[in-house]
This record gives C-alpha cells, structure tokens and sequence, in this order.
C-alpha cells in the first residue's frame, strides 16, 4: 500500500500545479492587454520645423495643404546636415501611412531608402504642373518627382490614390 500513496501525492501534486498554472495563464490574460488595433498615434503639430526647412533647405520645401482632417501628422523631421532632407509623415482615417520626403542627396540612394526598396516602373502621371513616376516593390509604393536640384519622394502604405490625393495638395514656397 505504501506505493499507492505515493502515486496518489504526485497526481494530487501534478492537479495542483495544473490548476495554478491555469489559474496564472487566466491571471495574465486578464491584466495584458491584448487590443489588436493600432496605437493611436498623436498628432504632431509640424509649422515649426516647415518654417526651419523653407528658411534652410537649398529647395523648395513642399507641405500638404487641404489634405482633410481625418489625415493627421505624427512624424516630422528636418536634417539640414543630411542631404537638406525633410519628412513629413501621416495616418490617413483608414490605419494607412502617407509620406512627403525632399533631399538633395543622390536620387538613386534617396528614393531606395524612401521606398524601402520600390523600383522605378513604366508609369508616370501628371499631377498638376508635375509629372511623378511610380515606384512599387519595397515595403512602400511610391510616387517619385525630381527637379531644382532635389527629389520629392510621396510614398507610404496608402493606395495610389492616397499617394495621388497627397501629392496634389503639396504647395512649395
């Protein structure tokens, strides 16, 4: 008889742990956070740093005007010692991503790294006075315009539409 106890505390040890394991697992679940949509990212308020790069860039420095509402700003950034480079990033209302990048930098090196990776297609439209030249294949599709010196780089996860929409609301000054 003295086995049958010993087989009776290692299943009553083995239930225990069983229990406290689930009763760990059931814990967990209730205090991680486990929301799949996106982070609501906060607007970013970008005059600051589109009056620095008008006044510093060697080019025209192109901003969305009329873009609506539901776009909103959350990435922002001017690096005069880095090729006059100026981003300006967006969340349209559908979750997607929409960028303006401009440089002077060599264009083949910027668009790779703006694009992460697009290529040049056949494609080219003409967006008010411009005319921008599809990329696709990296991680973002791109609309790609070069002139004066620098190239403007519309590009991000949003549809060619988007892509368009955001291009035709960039104004230089």
């Amino acid at each position: 008889m003295a086995g049958t106890n010993g087989k009776q505390k290692s299943v009553r040890n083995m239930v225990l742990s069983l229990g406290v394991t689930l009763l760990a697992a059931g814990v967990m679940y209730l205090f991680v956070p486990h929301d799949d949509r996106a982070p609501d990212l906060p607007r970013v308020d970008y005059r600051v740093e589109l009056l620095t790069a008008r006044r510093a860039a060697s080019y025209p420095v192109a901003a969305p005007q009329g873009l609506p509402e539901s776009w909103k700003p959350t990435s922002v950034r001017f690096q005069g010692d880095d090729f006059d480079t100026w981003h300006l990033g967006f969340h349209t209302a559908d979750g997607q991503y929409v960028q303006v990048q401009q440089s002077t930098e060599k264009p083949s090196t910027f668009i790779d790294e703006a694009t992460q990776g697009g290529r040049e297609t056949k494609v080219t439209q003409k967006i008010g006075d411009r005319t921008w030249t599809r990329y696709t294949g990296g991680r973002y599709d791109a609309l790609v315009h070069q002139e004066q010196g620098a190239t403007t780089v519309v590009a991000g996860t949003g549809s060619f539409e988007q892509l368009t929409r955001m291009a035709k609301a960039l104004k230089a000054e």
